[in-house]
């Protein structure tokens, strides 16, 4: 049932960043592009998923736990450190170069788009070397 609950969740998602064009890099670099061929609609998507989730946080986390799990998995900390401030410049840059986040470049996967592909390997390359790099106590 858990499987099923996470398929028919992730199917939801990816449907919704393919309608919304998140999976679009070109529609998500001009969104970027403030200077020049400005597209503000994603920041009707973003501000959307920003109250979906205020709002689904509110009422699921009133429950004593998950349906699938014994407790909810959140941040241990609030505190905002290096490793935190680096990893989101890190990922701002590989979106605004690459037009992908990983949100969007996993349901371009299912559109058979071939720049989602170099991308996502490329992301999986980079955790491999992030968690090699952990266990060198190097960060």
């Amino acid at each position: 049932m858990a499987f099923l609950s996470l398929l028919i969740v992730g199917l939801i998602f990816g449907t919704g960043i393919a309608v919304s064009g998140m999976a679009n890099p070109a529609k998500v670099l001009n969104f970027f592009d403030v200077a020049g061929t400005w597209d503000p609609s994603l920041a009707f998507v973003m501000g959307g998923a920003l109250t979906v989730a205020f709002i689904g946080y509110r009422i699921v986390l009133r429950r004593h736990g998950p349906v699938f799990d014994d407790r909810f998995h959140l941040p241990a900390t609030r505190r905002i450190d290096r490793a935190l401030v680096g990893g989101s410049a890190l990922f701002g840059v590989g979106w605004g170069i690459s037009g992908f986040c990983p949100g969007g470049a996993v349901p371009a996967l299912g559109l058979l788009e071939p720049d989602a592909l170099i991308f996502v390997l490329a992301m999986l390359a980079g955790i491999l070397l992030a968690r090699q790099l952990r266990r060198m106590g190097g960060a």
